[in-house]
């Protein structure tokens, strides 16, 4: 798969899981947000709590629970640290991460609190 058609399926997977996110009355804070320690691909608040969220887009359906390292964890833990700093949120903001799975057919799978710091 070409770098071009990566991104067009990241795009769209990100689009889907925003909708989700909606769906449920979040609010989109950011998207695709790029700290020094990494990229955040979408970052929400619902009641109160700030969603960082890891979408990874599959031709086939993957378990959220496995598309994730503990090496890609710790950078969206750290990039998360940063965001929240600069956006001038507190240390003691409530925050949860998870991971948003989407296969070729567009089904989202979110595994909530997937990991945390």
């Amino acid at each position: 798969m070409s770098d071009g058609m990566r991104y067009h399926q990241g795009v769209a997977a990100e689009e889907a899981v925003i909708r989700h996110y909606m769906a449920l009355g979040a609010e989109v804070l950011g998207t695709r947000c790029r700290t020094a320690a990494g990229e955040i691909d979408l970052v929400f608040k619902r009641a109160g709590e700030v969603l960082f969220v890891e979408v990874k887009a599959r031709a086939r359906h993957v378990a959220a629970a496995a598309a994730l390292s503990a090496r890609q964890q710790a950078r969206i833990f750290a990039a998360a640290e940063i965001w929240l700093a600069e956006a001038g949120y507190s240390t003691l903001t409530p925050c949860r991460f998870d991971v948003a799975t989407v296969d070729g057919q567009g089904t989202v799978e979110v595994l909530e609190n997937a990991f945390g710091g």
